[in-house]
């Protein structure tokens, strides 16, 4: 890892130990709470926040997160880099005890996700991405070890029949009439249902080829993800406009997305 950018070295090592923290809690019993806009929060998101900004915080570039402290707009318009943080995506995931959760660390920069880390406490494997760099995948035991991380390569091929990913916690009527018409045009769809941002480790390793979110998200569900989609050749972009989705907006709220590998961008 010496030859990586010092910040996407440090929030390697700050995904790990927030990895490690957060299945400590996910073993032992433990409850939630609501938040005032009726998501839940455990002490496992809260743990996972505070070490995740004491590795990145003296690096000095400002933190955006889902348990971290908003700052007003007119400050943020002024930063011209961020991080983007989730702690622990898919807590309604982690509450449920099924695994699938991630922690998610993305790097803005003017507005556009420049690299992006995905890690799973479970399966204790990480996936980063940048365009400068490449997207690989490797085990936290691994993570000093560059000879021992896969890279993944720009997928070439739409599986036969097309594989969706979906989210296991949101459903809603534009995701079927997207569906139907991909069929129309003479796709067979198949799915992967997934929570979290997991879903992007089958987007970029090819097991699946396109994720339509038509419910809400937030910044820091969807960075880290579309930095290393990109990264990969592929895209995440508005439902309707089909431009790129872009960060530190005053809003935090994303539009509806359609994530697609470079596969489908090229062939759709």
């Amino acid at each position: 890892m010496k030859h990586w950018p010092i910040p996407y070295r440090i929030a390697i090592e700050a995904a790990i130990a927030a990895s490690k923290a957060i299945m400590e809690i996910y073993q032992q019993e433990f409850s939630f709470q609501d938040k005032s806009d009726g998501s839940p929060v455990t002490k496992a998101d809260l743990a996972s926040s505070r070490i995740i900004e004491q590795h990145l915080s003296p690096l000095g570039i400002p933190i955006t997160g889902e348990e971290t402290e908003k700052h007003p707009f007119d400050m943020r318009q002024k930063w011209a880099t961020c991080w983007c943080i989730d702690p622990l995506d898919g807590t309604k995931e982690f509450i449920k005890r099924n695994d699938e959760f991630a922690v998610n660390i993305a790097l803005i920069e003017n507005g556009n996700p420049i690299f992006g880390l995905i890690a799973s406490p479970v399966e204790q494997k990480i996936i980063i991405g940048a365009k400068a760099i490449g997207v690989f995948v490797f085990t936290f035991d691994k993570a000093h070890i560059l000879e021992n991380w896969q890279e993944i390569k720009i997928p070439k091929h739409i599986n036969k029949p097309m594989i969706m990913a979906c989210s296991r916690s949101h459903h809603s009527g534009p995701v079927l009439q997207f569906i139907n018409a991909l069929k129309e045009k003479g796709h067979q769809i198949d799915f992967i249902k997934k929570g979290s941002a997991l879903k992007f480790f089958d987007l970029a390793l090819g097991n699946a080829d396109i994720y339509p979110r038509f419910a809400p998200t937030m910044e820091w569900d969807i960075a880290a993800g579309q930095a290393i989609l990109e990264a990969l050749g592929g895209e995440v972009i508005h439902a309707i406009t089909e431009q790129p989705l872009y960060y530190n907006k005053a809003n935090l709220l994303n539009p509806y997305f359609i994530a697609r590998t470079a596969a489908v961008k090229n062939q759709i």
